[in-house]
């Protein structure tokens, strides 16, 4: 297998071999044939799931890559998985951080001879190498993006191969991140599969990218046009003569744009880029939360020899505009949109970075429920389930480089991160709901090696992808040289946790906005821990090993009042939408965790903060009674808050009414509460959009 990487002239970056550049020709017109008509890729590449039947030993070993290795003494398991779902989130800080081996055996089905054969690996943490029947066929350095080798020359239609992996997960200077606050969990903990494609087909070694790539000119109400750029490569022995057709389809398999190239001769072991212009007329717009609307854009290799289609990639297409503005924030397609929403870490209790897809539904479902409108999926590349999951739900999304805290000032560091980031974003390039590349989170240093790193990535960002806007997320002073290389900077700014009062922020945003005008900025990360058991009426503060989760609701509330009064701040993201596995923390009375989530880690209780923001962001009708988890109490006198969308609340106590509450920011408060000893049930009941709701707690007052 000969395939190289391609010289993008979109994206940039000379990566070798021969290669040619066409500009398409000929066809059918950009817009869509007089008749409607529909449309359905044809199949052409067969995928092959390799998550089931691996064996596992935590640990090196010596040789276990040879086929005749006996592995029969290792654990039966399936991918995704990693070896620290428990030992990462116990505590102490003293994780295992090394050597795990993987191997399984497979079989590529004989109907498959003469196809290209591509193991992939959608995540492997950090560095992994892979050998089939002992041949080494590459190595990943790493932990957060998709991966490919070529695998043809090595596995026989057939007949049985070995798969082995080592993976390791141990410290490397020469890799980021260095260090961070979450544990750094070793494993192949996504999918495996493999792919069989022709020999005349798109790219599948362009840092693992989709090898299409869809550049939006322009988008407005009237017309959208999109560039569709397909990397080719023709692996046979001689050359082909090919066109390519790129379609453009609306939800329903109708067809909006269709155009082919003319005949064109790639030679042997030779690539092309093949760039055709569509224009789509009266787009339907990726118009966020309140119409995620996407196209499909198809892209056929045809040999134009034998007449038959070799090759098909289909990519989403999701047509928007957007800008930002030092005064009036985020814009999409044109019209105001305030991002708010959260941070997203890849962990939960139980599986740790093994997350499934139903996982991944999940914790999308419960952002959608929250009423969020961009996530920030720190501090590294996700799984590709969650930017579909972004693209379908409207949620906008700053993507980031695994780039935090420190860094190492070498060339291989340089090196390896500019690979991280090039990797995060050709694999992700046509996401529509992607807006903000992050080129790096809160570096502890302000010298010139940090920012020589930080430059480069910026340039990389304008070279891959000028069209989308890079971002930084600083901890330093406003006036860091850090935060000055991105296109927009954001602040990780913890007023009320690690300093200061929760009353601060309003004040730090205006004095930045007041001295310097014309800055774009947003609030990257804000937020407080809460332990679900811990309780305090009206905390002043909290301690190390105490986290009442009535502080939290506390400082939510106060934040996101500054916050909404503030349009110029373009975007905020809660740290974080869940708890997750940190296992060098020790407070609040949970070792292991960072309790800053809206939601526990594992995902099984929603905290009162995540009803703050549900009633100030959701259009569905929420009715919630804090401190519903301080059933025991020992105070006779209380006070009850409730956190609604409605205009108007009820209570009733023990059957005995405590009056209506009106309220304009959507707490509802009831002061000098008498509880009885014993038992205590507390019912509230509103009318929402016409219907009414209610929520009821029980409470316990302790005898004297």
């Amino acid at each position: 297998m000969h395939e190289l990487p391609s010289r993008r002239t979109v994206l940039g970056t000379l990566a070798g071999g021969a290669l040619a550049t066409f500009a398409a020709g000929g066809g059918t017109a950009g817009a869509a044939p007089a008749a409607a008509q529909t449309y359905t890729p044809p199949a052409s590449r067969t995928w092959l799931s390799l998550n089931s039947d691996w064996r596992f030993h935590q640990g090196d070993v010596a040789g276990a890559q040879a086929p005749a290795f006996d592995d029969g003494a290792w654990s039966a398991l399936s991918v995704p998985h990693t070896w620290n779902a428990q030992d990462g989130a116990d505590g102490g800080g003293n994780y295992y951080r090394g050597v795990g081996w993987y191997r399984r055996r497979i079989t590529v089905p004989e109907d498959l001879s003469g196809k290209m054969l591509f193991l992939q690996f959608a995540g492997a943490n950090q560095v992994a190498d892979v050998w089939i029947d002992g041949t080494h066929l590459g190595r990943h350095q790493g932990g957060y993006s998709r991966f490919r080798f070529g695998a043809t020359a090595n596995l026989t239609p057939g007949r049985e191969s070995v798969l082995a992996v080592k993976v390791t997960n141990a410290d490397n200077p020469d890799i980021a991140p260095l260090s961070a606050d979450y544990t750094f969990q070793g494993g192949l903990y996504r999918n495996v599969s493999l792919y069989a494609v022709d020999k005349l087909a798109v790219r599948m070694l362009d840092h693992a990218g989709p090898g299409v790539y869809l550049r939006q000119r322009s988008v407005t109400a009237a017309s959208a046009t999109v560039d569709v750029r397909a990397t080719v490569f023709n692996n046979n022995t001689t050359s082909r003569s090919l066109v390519v057709r790129a379609v453009v389809t609306d939800a329903n398999g109708t067809i909006v744009a269709d155009r082919s190239s003319a005949p064109q001769t790639i030679g042997a072991d030779s690539g092309a880029d093949v760039v055709q212009t569509l224009t789509i007329a009266d787009p339907r717009r990726w118009n966020g939360l309140a119409d995620p609307y996407r196209y499909s854009a198809t892209v056929e290799i045809r040999d134009a020899v034998a007449g038959k289609v070799t090759d098909v990639v289909t990519e989403p297409l999701g047509l928007r505009s957007f800008s930002l503005d030092p005064a009036g924030g985020f814009s999409l397609n044109g019209k105001h949109l305030d991002l708010h929403g959260v941070n997203l870490h890849q962990d939960r209790a139980g599986v740790g970075w093994a997350e499934s897809d139903a996982d991944h539904m999940q914790d999308f479902a419960l952002i959608r429920e929250l009423g969020a409108t961009a996530v920030r999926m720190a501090h590294y590349q996700h799984d590709q389930k969650d930017y579909n999951l972004a693209d379908a739900t409207g949620v906008v999304v700053w993507a980031e480089v695994p780039l935090v805290n420190g860094t190492t000032n070498s060339a291989a560091f340089t090196a390896s991160t500019q690979n991280q980031l090039r990797e995060l974003i050709r694999q992700n390039y046509n996401h529509p709901s992607i807006v903000f590349w992050g080129i790096g989170n809160e570096q502890r240093t302000d010298d010139t090696a940090t920012n020589n790193l930080l430059a480069s990535l910026a340039a990389l960002v304008r070279s891959e992808d000028p069209d989308r806007l890079s971002a930084y997320a600083n901890n330093l002073g406003n006036d860091a040289k850090v935060a000055g290389h991105a296109d927009t900077t954001a602040y990780n700014k913890y007023f009320g946790w690690y300093g200061g009062s929760y009353n601060d922020l309003g004040g730090w945003a205006d004095s930045l906005h007041k001295a310097e005008p014309n800055r774009t900025f947003a609030l990257s990360e804000y937020g407080a821990g809460a332990n679900i058991t811990q309780h305090a009426l009206n905390p002043s503060g909290y301690g190390s090993g105490f986290h009442p989760e009535e502080y939290q609701a506390l400082l939510h509330e106060a934040s996101w009042k500054q916050l909404a009064a503030r349009p110029f701040v373009w975007g905020s993201f809660v740290w974080n939408m869940f708890d997750f596995a940190s296992d060098g923390r020790n407070e609040g009375g949970q070792r292991g965790i960072n309790d800053k989530g809206l939601v526990t880690r594992d995902r099984s209780t929603r905290k009162d903060s995540f009803y703050w923001y549900k009633a100030n962001w959701s259009p569905e009708p929420t009715l919630h009674i804090t401190s519903r988890r301080w059933t025991a109490r020992t105070d006779a006198t209380t006070e009850v808050k409730v956190y609604s969308n409605a205009t108007e609340v009820t209570a009733v106590l023990n059957g005995t009414s405590l009056g209506k509450r009106n309220s304009s920011d959507r707490i509802f408060k009831w002061t000098g509460v008498k509880l009885r000893q014993g038992t205590n049930t507390l019912t509230v009941t509103a009318s929402i959009a016409g219907a009414t709701h209610t929520d009821t707690v029980t409470w316990t007052l302790a005898g004297a």
